[in-house]
């Protein structure tokens, strides 16, 4: 009940002293408020009280918990750390007859972890009057009552407490009862109704009484009951208790019907003056629906649930009568004995959900708080995390606790975890809770993009058309989005001498590599490119891979004919002797291609002839020789038109014309060749200059070597060639001789020759070519140690090479010093090219000697080029 005017000035001076703060020790404050204080009220500051900065409270979360998780009545502005009233406060209802009641708070900051306590104090408000359990007592007192006697009378209940509870009685002014207010340790308080004046039946058989009961708050307010009292005849002993306080344990899980305890009193009167009832004295509603009491037995029954979180102990007061109406009291004090009935509740304060995979060891992503409503052992907690997950718990202040991480993670391995955690107590049997947390892990650009390949191979067949698909590469990112899209490009860089830009493209998004130009196999055959392949992410990350590219050839170019010179400018005549029998060697047609492989593989054939079956052709050496003996009826001009073909598909020619004279007689051909002859002898003079002094240089550094060699092994001197005999490669054009050594211009082309044993000027036997199972590894051909001597022998007519070998290695051996043997080698040599220059000028092939077939055919292949 409430009245107006609730303050005066007096108590509002004593208010505003109250609502300071009290205390703050060890990080704890403690204010006090009156109850009933309106919604917004301003309790105190904080942030100020605390020493905490105001602009943080926001940023660090500041909030205000409770132990029992009940309404908070006070809530925190975190813009100004004031502490304000969130809702109404009634104490009564708040802590009902406890003296002190109090609101003990947990003030939890955040990043980093911090907790204050705050307490504060409810303050008693006199808003409520006395109110006596019955509006009207009924005494039945026998007239023959002694002065003095007293009668219990059911004290007035104030809801307040302390001052503002009941503070005095009155009774109203009467001739025979005064009120005593009775006040004993452990017995309660309660008034009795004393007599001090006889009664007299006769006179007056019924009293009324007016009972006001007054606090002591300011204003005053107060109650009142009514004492009918009834003069009866006499009965003078009043029922006495066996004890004046009863006191009993009782569990909390009790089911309802328990016997709690049994009251007894006892009555020395007899008959109706004899016997007691029994029943409550003042109780509250709720507890009058946990506990009956038998008005017969004086059993005490638990009708309702107990709690000990609620409530843990109970105090009841007992009145016992006699049938005429004398009372006495005591009281009956339940301890609610706890029970482990409540398990542990977990709670997730603060939740940083996503985080990040390159977060550190160690930080801290929730606050976890965990409460359990029993008491003592059954209050103490374990916590503990299931599963083999990279979190832990650590144990904070109180019952929190931070989950931190406890390694590395990996989105692209585990991209959200479920964590579960069991909260235990320490009661028996224990009691356990769970709470799943889903984390979330977010991505970081930690993976650069790898190819499927450690490199790629793309074949192009030249003379493509531009923009071709050649090849594609594909990268994978693990990351996500953007992090794991990959983008692809070309890295800068020269290829034979321009841009690789110039020769290929790439898709960015597909890797689809596309040719820019068209390619020629015979320009170059294989380039390599790096492809870089780049994420989205920030910052970017990249990976490279190697593409070669190989250019295929096609048969794109004809056969070079290089002997006999195919423009026709030169006279090109080979001269027949008439004594030549079927297989000599009258001539060759030597060929290159540009292509390579089956595309270079050449094959000559006879298209036109002037004497069909005189004369035939190798079909993959171009040699051209008799295929019969030669008659006095064949004609002395043979024209041959050679076509030289290659193995392509399409097949490549080309064709050129050999013009051979059957004659033993250079007088018959003059006419024929004269005039080029004329033509070309300037040219001629100057290449065999050239020839000789190149060949004359070479022998002579040989020669100065081999002496140096024998001069210091002081051994016999021997002159032993092994090399080999071949028209040199360095006089054709670079693109006649493939990689593979699969050129169309052979080493096996290298002929040897065979003189006769008569003299220098003995007749030509026909040129014999190497078989090609000669060759060796280096595709080289080798004479043997005799070919020197044979060579030396044109200059000693006469003796067979077994003669002239002995000869010369007698005279070296025993006649000549190796000095003498090695100028006299060296004029031989020196004898033998003067020969051979001197029978190039006009010599056909069968004149020419056997040892400078090779260097006629060198020389003319190089004009021809």
């Amino acid at each position: 009940m409430k009245h107006e005017g609730l303050f005066t000035p007096l108590s509002t001076l004593v208010l505003i002293f109250m609502f300071c703060p009290l205390q703050r020790t060890n990080g704890d404050v403690t204010y006090s408020i009156p109850e009933e204080t309106r919604t917004g009220y301003i309790i105190g500051n904080l942030a100020k009280d605390l020493g905490i900065p105001e602009k943080t409270l926001s940023t660090r979360k500041a909030r205000l918990d409770m132990d029992d998780g009940g309404k908070r009545y006070c809530d925190i502005n975190t813009n100004t750390g004031e502490l304000i009233v969130a809702e109404r406060i009634d104490r009564e209802a708040l802590c009902g007859p406890k003296t002190i009641c109090v609101l003990k708070y947990e003030i939890v900051l955040e990043n980093p972890l911090e907790l204050h306590r705050a307490i504060v104090e409810i303050l008693d408000v006199n808003d409520n009057s006395p109110v006596f359990a019955s509006n009207v007592t009924k005494l039945e007192i026998h007239e023959s009552t002694d002065k003095g006697t007293r009668f219990a009378i059911n004290e007035a209940h104030d809801a307040d407490v302390g001052r503002n509870g009941v503070q005095s009685y009155k009774l109203q002014e009467n001739d025979h009862f005064s009120f005593v207010l009775h006040k004993k340790a452990g017995e309660g308080k309660y008034g009795e109704l004393l007599l001090e004046t006889e009664l007299d039946r006769e006179q007056k058989q019924e009293l009324t009484l007016l009972l006001t009961a007054t606090d002591g708050g300011n204003p005053q307010r107060s109650g009142t009951a009514i004492i009918h009292v009834t003069v009866l005849d006499a009965n003078d002993n009043v029922p006495v208790f066996s004890k004046n306080v009863y006191r009993v344990s009782l569990s909390e899980n009790s089911p309802v019907g328990t016997l709690v305890l049994t009251v007894s009193a006892t009555d020395a009167d007899e008959g109706v003056n004899g016997e007691v009832t029994y029943e409550f004295g003042h109780i509250s509603r709720d507890v009058s629906k946990l506990f009956t009491l038998d008005s017969k037995t004086g059993n005490v029954v638990l009708t309702g649930t107990l709690d000990f979180e609620r409530e843990p102990t109970y105090e009841l007061g007992i009145k016992a009568k006699d049938g005429l109406g004398l009372a006495s009291f005591a009281s009956v004090i339940i301890e609610i004995v706890d029970v482990n009935d409540n398990a542990p509740v977990i709670h997730v304060k603060s939740l940083n959900s996503p985080i990040p995979e390159n977060a550190l060891p160690g930080t801290e992503v929730a606050i976890i708080n965990v409460q359990d409503k029993d008491s003592e052992g059954n209050q103490q907690i374990r916590c503990a995390i299931h599963g083999n997950v990279p979190f832990k718990l650590n144990a904070s202040v109180k019952n929190y606790y931070s989950l931190v991480t406890t390694s590395e993670l990996d989105r692209e391995l585990v991209s959200e975890y479920n964590i579960t955690i069991t909260a235990t107590d320490g009661g028996t049997p224990p009691l356990s809770s769970f709470k799943t947390i889903h984390m979330s892990v977010s991505d970081v650009n930690d993976n650069p993009p790898v190819f499927k390949e450690q490199y790629y191979s793309a074949y192009v067949p030249e003379n493509n058309k531009p923009g071709l698909s050649i090849c594609t590469v594909n990268a994978i990112d693990p990351d996500w989005r953007q992090n794991g899209t990959v983008f692809y490009s070309l890295s800068p860089r020269e290829v034979h001498g321009a841009q690789v830009s110039s020769f290929l493209s790439i898709n960015g998004e597909t890797g689809v590599i596309h040719a820019v130009r068209s390619f020629d196999y015979e320009r170059f055959r294989s380039f390599k490119v790096h492809i870089l392949a780049r994420d989205n992410g920030s910052p970017p990350l990249s990976s490279n891979v190697t593409v070669s590219v190989f250019i295929t050839d096609e048969n794109d170019n004809a056969p070079q004919i290089l002997y006999p010179s195919p423009d026709g400018n030169s006279f090109m005549t080979e001269m027949v002797p008439k004594s030549a029998l079927s297989g000599s060697l009258v001539s060759k047609v030597i060929a290159v291609d540009a292509d390579s492989g089956q595309n270079a593989w050449l094959s000559y054939h006879i298209v036109k002839f002037t004497d069909p079956g005189l004369f035939t052709i190798g079909l993959h050496s171009g040699e051209i020789r008799t295929q019969r003996d030669i008659a006095e009826s064949d004609n002395m001009k043979q024209n041959l038109i050679v076509s030289v073909k290659d193995n392509g598909n399409a097949s490549l020619s080309t064709t050129c014309a050999i013009f051979l004279v059957i004659s033993d007689n250079l007088l018959e051909i003059s006419e024929l060749s004269g005039m080029t002859h004329e033509e070309n002898t300037s040219k001629l003079t100057f290449y065999l200059i050239i020839a000789l002094v190149s060949v004359s240089t070479f022998f002579l550094a040989f020669i100065i070597l081999i002496f140096a060699v024998k001069l210091c092994q002081r051994k016999k001197p021997r002159l032993l060639f092994d090399g080999a005999v071949a028209i040199p490669s360095t006089h054709f054009p670079p693109t006649y001789a493939e990689v593979d050594g699969a050129g169309t211009l052979r080493s096996s082309y290298n002929y040897d020759t065979y003189l006769t044993t008569g003299s220098r000027t003995s007749d030509f036997k026909f040129v014999s070519s190497y078989n090609e199972n000669t060759l060796l590894a280096d595709n080289t051909l080798r004479k043997g140690s005799n070919d020197m001597i044979n060579l030396a022998g044109e200059c000693f007519p006469g003796e067979s090479s077994e003669v002239r070998e002995g000869s010369i290695e007698s005279h070296m051996d025993g006649v000549l010093s190796p000095s003498v043997c090695l100028v006299g080698k060296l004029v031989l040599v020196l004898d033998l090219l003067g020969q051979c220059l001197s029978c190039l000028e006009y010599a056909p092939l069968y004149t020419i000697k056997p040892s400078c077939f090779n260097v006629l055919m060198l020389w003319r292949a190089c004009r021809g080029l």
